[in-house]
């Protein structure tokens, strides 16, 4: 255990913050997972308010830090993808 204050302060904010990003990662995980089953019962309307949702959660994550840029922009680039290949018109 941390023996200086200063150590027990950074071991009380490393608890915190990994509890912080832990919740941050798991919403961004749900949102993804609300989003391919959306995709997978065919409810077009559902799975575009979903992946408006996987977006924001997304760039969230980027911006503080739990996901790369890039990660980030490849995951929302399939996802995207996937969602134009399910609502285009049968031609």
């Amino acid at each position: 255990m941390a023996n200086s204050p200063q150590a027990r302060k950074r071991a009380r904010q490393a608890t915190n913050r990994r509890a912080q990003n832990m919740s941050q990662r798991s919403g961004m995980r749900t949102a993804i997972k609300r989003f391919k089953s959306a995709l997978d019962q065919d409810d077009n309307p559902t799975a575009e308010a979903a992946y408006r949702e996987v977006t924001s959660k997304v760039d969230q994550a980027a911006r503080k830090g739990l996901a790369h840029p890039n990660q980030a922009a490849r995951l929302k680039s399939r996802l995207n993808a996937q969602l134009k290949a399910k609502t285009a018109p049968a031609a």
